[in-house]
């Protein structure tokens, strides 16, 4: 089993979120992937994916918003 170890970009509260709750994060996982918190927008965006694009029953389209990904850039690894 996988475990988060560490968030790639800003926490919520550097992007502007007062609470901190219920804002897209992106975290590096111990075997290599990465875990986004985003709004699912599966329904509305499924079928519009390029014609060489396509996903599973099991996965979703998740949506962050301009900022978290750039401010994530810089920690994202080159391999």
């Amino acid at each position: 089993m996988s475990h988060i170890i560490r968030r790639i970009g800003t926490p919520p509260s550097a992007r502007g979120s007062t609470t901190g709750a219920n804002c897209p994060d992106i975290f590096e996982l111990s075997d290599g992937r990465f875990a986004v918190i985003g709004t699912d927008l599966t329904e509305e965006l499924d079928g519009k994916l390029p014609a060489d694009a396509s996903r599973a029953d099991y996965e979703r389209i998740v949506v962050v918003s301009r900022r978290t990904l750039i401010d994530a850039k810089g920690d994202i690894p080159d391999a």
